[in-house]
């Protein structure tokens, strides 16, 4: 009797351990894509119409989850925004971070909505961004506490930047990282001035990624950032060139999150 009960539990637990996780309705495979549909509440369809924009109601995501992922762990997110030029989405910009997010043990999340905004606005991105976070943490509540880092490229670092300092300011987010590739500006001190995040904000560690050939976001353009964020004081600096124009090396994302984790610890 005791050796078939210990078979019946073993079974049991077996059979609980195999079945898959799931994510709106979509089953959750690590080392997979996924896309799901989630709905935008009316307190982020009031940010997002600013400016005369529509309102969304429904949103979509792009995840990609690492191998072995069991959302009862916990897990770092990599969030992607993309810039506005070229009417390009944040999911459209995913695939350059997909491997290094894998390799890393990253979950990685690119958002956007079903329609079209008049104006692609900071406002609209963060309304949707939120939405995102909310949807994934009423079914996995425990995803509140894993850390947070915000990735992107050209005006998506930038982007990136202000978005970071805005949910840091609500105190929704957890962050460890910002990499920004290919930007020209310090938008994160400006954002760090407009919306007092707090102190602890100027700890998070911040990847500068240059191209040693970008015409656009010249090296000394990075040299100028990295110069503004120290006087900000922001306390994590670091400016690395690679041998390439303006675009994203998947190899320094993978050096960037590793760092990520080594200052953060998990």
């Amino acid at each position: 009797m005791r050796t078939f009960l210990s078979i019946f539990l073993c079974f049991q637990l077996f059979v609980i351990a195999t079945q898959a996780a799931t994510l709106a309705g979509q089953p959750v495979q690590g080392g997979a894509t996924v896309e799901i549909r989630f709905p935008v509440a009316k307190s982020f369809q009031d940010i997002a119409a600013q400016g005369g924009n529509p309102r969304p109601e429904v949103g979509r995501a792009v995840l990609t989850f690492p191998v072995g992922f069991d959302p009862a762990r916990n897990w770092p997110i990599l969030i992607v925004t993309s810039t506005s030029d070229f009417n390009r989405t944040s999911p459209m910009d995913a695939q350059w971070y997909r491997g290094p997010a894998l390799a890393g043990g990253w979950v990685l999340l690119a958002s956007d909505a079903l329609i079209r905004p008049r104006l692609d606005s900071t406002q609209w991105r963060l309304a949707i961004l939120a939405a995102a976070l909310e949807s994934i943490r009423r079914e996995w509540p425990q995803s509140a506490k894993w850390p947070v880092a915000f990735a992107g490229f050209s005006g998506g670092a930038k982007r990136s930047a202000v978005l970071g300092a805005m949910l840091a300011k609500t105190g929704s987010v957890k962050i460890c990282g910002f990499f920004l590739s290919g930007t020209n500006e310090d938008r994160l001190s400006e954002a760090y001035r407009d919306y007092g995040p707090g102190g602890d904000f100027l700890e998070i560690p911040i990847w500068l990624s240059s191209g040693q050939s970008d015409n656009i976001a010249k090296p000394q353009d990075h040299d100028r950032v990295k110069a503004s964020l120290e006087r900000t004081g922001f306390k994590r600096v670091r400016l690395e060139r690679f041998s390439g124009g303006h675009q994203v090396k998947k190899e320094e994302v993978e050096r960037a999150l590793r760092w990520f984790r080594e200052v953060a610890k998990f």
